[in-house]
């Protein structure tokens, strides 16, 4: 199955989230096997000494060592789950699908939060914690993510706890498609094609966000012609 076929597949019902973040990275490395990406998972997860959220922190920013691209945030690679787990090293997003998905695993639930501008976790049993995988798991009361948020925006004013609601598996899927259609590699037509292909199979889109795709699709079929 191609890798834009089985990433319909897998954002058609109940999204499976780590099979959708591959075919993404597949669509980019034509070569990565989708299935044996998720054994990769499995056999992180299994190293994960205990099925505790705690533990599953110290596992990930401790002995993992996963952490933000501070470097080079706009390396396209950073936006893809295989090259996030072999690097250690992400944008938020994929870092917070990476937690989740080796949470899943051990019976661990971590909700991904998508906050304007930034993306965290937080254990899916408390909801007055979040986590930040891109600052090394830091954690943060409600204020400390309005003052996060204020940092990003330069201003709080626009702020508010609903923010920090849990994202659903598709909108995380969706986000993670609009990073990269704002990114370096977009500027590559054959690149954007396959993003905006992707991201117009995604059951539920908006009807402003289909046109929003479909014209950007137009656009890079006219600039092969």
């Amino acid at each position: 199955m191609k890798a834009g076929e089985r990433f319909a597949a897998a954002v058609a019902g109940e999204v499976q989230l780590d099979v959708a973040a591959f075919s993404i990275a597949a669509c980019a490395h034509p070569s990565l096997d989708v299935d044996a990406a998720c054994q990769e998972l499995d056999r992180l997860a299994d190293a994960c000494p205990r099925a505790s959220f705690a533990a599953l922190h110290t596992y990930c920013f401790e002995t993992l060592k996963l952490s933000g691209n501070r470097y080079d945030y706009g390396d396209p690679e950073n936006s893809f789950l295989d090259a996030v787990l072999e690097r250690r090293r992400g944008i938020p997003i994929t870092l917070a699908v990476a937690m989740m998905e080796l949470g899943r695993r051990i019976g661990v639930g971590v909700f991904g939060v998508g906050m304007p501008g930034h993306f965290l976790v937080r254990d899916a049993r408390r909801d007055e914690e979040w986590c930040d995988p891109f600052n090394g798991g830091a954690l943060y009361d409600a204020d400390d993510c309005r003052a996060l948020f204020a940092r990003v925006h330069r201003s709080a004013d626009a702020f508010s706890i609903e923010m920090l609601q849990p994202t659903p598996p598709r909108a995380i899927v969706a986000r993670m498609l609009m990073n990269l259609e704002q990114g370096r590699l977009a500027a590559d037509p054959t690149q954007l094609a396959w993003m905006c292909d992707l991201h117009l199979s995604l059951p539920g889109l908006a009807e402003s966000e289909q046109r929003r795709l479909t014209e950007l699709r137009q656009s890079v079929r006219a600039r092969w012609n």
